[in-house]
């Protein structure tokens, strides 16, 4: 019976999410007037996040005070479980930043890609990158 009691509690351990409920807050800074910005925000919100949007006029200053470089700069920026989000990215990668909890300052969808979510068209590649200290590196393709 001694021996059982450590691998029920390991195989919990298992099982256990490292995402806790706060991650799934989210602050969406977007131009008043981008109709995407708020058609990912409302994904968002249809996928279980709970999205506060706040609208600027400056989203280079809001880009610049969260270190999104340039080359993986979007029409919009969040901040989601102590990560900043750039862009159009998908649930999918959101979720995977958050269980991974790489040691990275956020992830990207530079640019608009077609078929991303909020984004009208025909479905595009989505890139996902890092973005940090270290630079930039692919961290998933949607």
């Amino acid at each position: 019976m001694k021996l059982m009691l450590p691998l029920v509690l390991a195989a919990m351990a298992g099982l256990a999410s490292p995402v806790v409920a706060g991650d799934k807050d989210v602050t969406v800074w977007k131009s008043p007037t981008c109709g995407c910005c708020t058609g990912w925000a409302e994904y968002l919100q249809h996928n279980g996040y709970s999205v506060r949007q706040i609208d600027v006029d400056d989203l280079d200053a809001v880009k610049k005070a969260h270190g999104v470089p340039a080359a993986m700069e979007s029409c919009h920026t969040a901040r989601i479980g102590g990560y900043v989000v750039e862009g159009h990215v998908p649930v999918e990668a959101i979720d995977k930043l958050l269980k991974e909890r790489p040691k990275v300052r956020g992830i990207a969808s530079p640019g608009m890609p077609m078929g991303s979510p909020g984004m009208s068209g025909p479905k595009e590649e989505n890139v996902i990158h890092t973005f940090g200290a270290d630079g930039t590196r692919v961290y998933g393709r949607y």
